[in-house]
């Protein structure tokens, strides 16, 4: 299992585009034996995900995989579930208010960017609506004491007030 999940986090799955990066694989779990020191695993098991662009699809991606698999681990059981497709909002009035909010609030020009992790976004995109996320700056984001300044907070409320102003009034 090792050696399909070496060529898996090595392959290049496609190019990215202006707007997002190069899709790339995750492993978040590698499981084997019974704890015991002198006992030879029976089987392995491997959590995995992709953070994926539109250069590619979901159907893509499982067909490159289990070919990868399948020459190292005949027997591979697969489960597959997928979350959601990779989703853009183009500039328009949400990204300007968003943008104009951010810099009147906090004196910076945001980050417009479609790298990160899995987001809520993915449940309304699909609806035709216009998706940007804002929040805090968090350096231990997923990590142990995630946390965030209670300033940043203030600020944020203030930002999210902004964009509702801008957008709206």
């Amino acid at each position: 299992i090792c050696a399909a999940m070496a060529e898996l986090a090595a392959t290049q799955w496609d190019n990215g585009n202006q707007h997002f990066p190069p899709t790339s694989f995750q492993v978040s779990n590698l499981n084997s034996g019974t704890g015991a020191t002198n006992v030879i695993p029976g089987d392995a098991s491997a959590v995995f995900n992709f953070r994926y662009s539109p250069e590619t699809n979901a159907d893509e991606l499982k067909l490159r995989t289990r070919e990868i698999l399948q020459k190292y681990c005949p027997n591979v059981i697969e489960d597959w579930w997928h979350t959601g497709e990779p989703f853009y909002t183009p500039a328009g009035v949400l990204t300007a208010a968003a943008t104009d909010a951010i810099e009147s609030v906090c004196n910076t020009a945001p980050e417009h960017s479609t790298g990160g992790g899995t987001s809520d976004g993915r449940f309304l995109a699909p609806l035709g609506t216009q998706v940007v996320e804002i929040g805090p700056v968090n350096r231990s984001i997923h990590q142990i004491n995630e946390h965030v300044l209670i300033d940043d907070l203030d600020k944020l409320a203030r930002v999210y007030e902004g964009v509702l102003q801008r957008i709206y009034l």
